[in-house]
């Protein structure tokens, strides 16, 4: 109840008149908020057949939105203020129910760094949005600051507070021979789909051959394997795009029962221009 008092008597809205105080910080957001966005919020704020709670609620929502869209401070310390003191008793009442001795007033500053820190994942779908978000950033913050105390001994959990999903059990002589045959299987889809990418890997022309080997097998840079085969940089992505293509539209047609319709592309290089390794090669070949 301290920790409430303490902060209740800073500069948060609640109590008698809060709706007329809110009325008038609204007025006084900067020229960074949308003015369409404040009228909005104005006129919730004084809406007279509105409950204080669905006042906080929808305003807070907003205010969010804003928050997220542009990271305006003004928009965050407001929703602060408005949401403070809701947000600590919360706070307080899980840590009562974990018997924990934690300062709530440092478990709500970490609340509220994670709402500023997680903007990205706020959805403004309903009016109540942000009191539905910031109570499951206020619970998964409890949880988290009592592991990193790393108190001995076991505590219960709420059956409330416990996770939907199911605990991953230890392994079991039945679920080793399940994973054994999933391995396996997986190996062998893996080994299928290598033998399926070789074999019209080998169906592509020798240029398409050659610069998907330069790329994915030596790690040249598209420059230097543009260099060694003779092509502008530009001609070499097109090249390994459409032979990239070209196997993966062959792999798909394989697996819906079609003909891989695989056909190497036509080389436009005249007889005698060849690339930096044909070259080398030949001259190899005149050396022995």
């Amino acid at each position: 109840m301290q920790a409430l008092d303490s902060l209740s008597g800073g500069r948060l809205l609640g109590g008698p008149g809060v709706q007329r105080r809110l009325l008038e910080r609204l007025e006084l957001l900067g020229t960074e908020i949308p003015a369409e966005e404040k009228a909005r919020m104005i006129a919730i704020a004084g809406d007279a057949e509105r409950a204080p709670d669905s006042i906080r609620d929808a305003v807070s929502t907003r205010l969010m939105e804003c928050f997220r869209a542009d990271r305006d401070r003004t928009c965050f310390g407001l929703l602060y203020e408005l949401n403070g003191t809701h947000l600590l008793a919360q706070v307080a009442s899980r840590l009562r129910r974990y018997t924990s001795k934690a300062d709530p007033l440092d478990v709500l500053q970490e609340v509220f760094f994670n709402v500023y820190r997680y903007p990205h994942r706020f959805n403004s779908a309903r009016e109540d949005a942000f009191r539905v978000w910031s109570a499951m950033i206020v619970r998964n913050t409890v949880l988290k600051h009592l592991r990193s105390q790393g108190r001995g001994g076991r505590a219960e959990i709420p059956f409330e507070d416990l996770s939907d999903q199911p605990e991953s059990s230890g392994k079991t002589p039945i679920g080793d021979v399940l994973e054994a045959e999933q391995n396996e299987q997986c190996a062998r889809v893996y080994l299928t789909y290598l033998q399926l990418y070789l074999r019209f890997y080998s169906m592509l022309s020798d240029r398409e051959r050659r610069a998907l080997h330069l790329v994915e097998v030596e790690g040249e840079s598209y420059r230097s394997a543009a260099a060694d085969l003779g092509i502008k940089l530009e001609n070499l992505k097109m090249v390994i795009f459409r032979a990239r293509r070209k196997i993966h539209r062959a792999m798909r047609r394989v697996f819906d029962g079609l003909p891989p319709d695989c056909r190497p592309a036509r080389d436009p290089r005249p007889a005698d221009v060849r690339s930096k390794g044909e070259r080398a090669a030949q001259a190899k070949e005149g050396d022995a």
